[in-house]
């Protein structure tokens, strides 16, 4: 659960889902933003950090091609710079409420690779989604997934010989099951085994072994 300190007021709550969300379909290395995020907590407490920060990310977008690791990396930086110039400027001077809903705005990135994302627009979150979302943005931050790994699965739905598993209640798989759909139940909890990874280390496939 988060504590009193780690937990997003609604409006905090709707904007690092904005930002996150528009970064994701920006295909955003989050890495990245990591590297930013780092280098606001290391001026936090500087009387210009604000300031500083913003100063910062146009530095990054005009430097992009000299000091990127790929060229794709430019971009990233462009990505960042607009969304935070967007939803995040006219908080230049409150530098621990920018570290804040960038912290957030990061794991619910890693959440929003592994959800689907595509349905959403920014100006339809709804006010419900915030703290669910978050907690299980931060559970996801936490794991690392294994080729073999056995995890828990609930079953959404079976159409012939596939079946729509849930994951960690976000993470959302539809399988061929050609020996197992025939004994398993929607809304039954079953174990499942990942054969597959993404690059970005999050699940791509999984078997029943139930």
């Amino acid at each position: 659960m988060l504590t009193q300190a780690e937990s997003l007021t609604e409006t905090e709550s709707q904007i690092a889902h904005k930002l996150a969300i528009i970064l994701v379909k920006e295909d955003t290395d989050v890495n990245e933003l990591g590297k930013i995020i780092s280098y606001l907590r290391s001026i936090v407490h500087q009387a210009d950090a604000g300031t500083r920060f913003f100063k910062y990310l146009k530095t990054l977008v005009s430097n992009g091609k000299q000091i990127g690791h790929s060229d794709k990396t430019p971009g990233y930086y462009r990505n960042i710079d607009r969304a935070c110039s967007k939803y995040l400027q006219n908080q230049q001077n409150n530098p621990h409420f920018l570290l804040k809903i960038l912290g957030w705005a990061m794991r619910l990135m890693r959440y929003y690779k592994v959800s689907p994302v595509e349905e959403i627009t920014v100006t339809e979150i709804p006010e419900s989604l915030s703290q669910r979302q978050a907690e299980i943005a931060k559970v996801l931050e936490s794991q690392k997934f294994q080729i073999d790994q056995v995890l828990d699965a609930k079953v959404l739905g079976i159409k012939g010989n596939k079946v729509t598993y849930e994951i960690l209640e976000t993470i959302k798989l539809t399988e061929k099951e050609p020996k197992k759909a025939a004994s398993l139940s929607e809304g039954q909890t079953t174990k499942v085994k990942i054969v597959a990874l993404k690059d970005d280390g999050s699940i791509k496939s999984v078997k029943c072994v139930d």
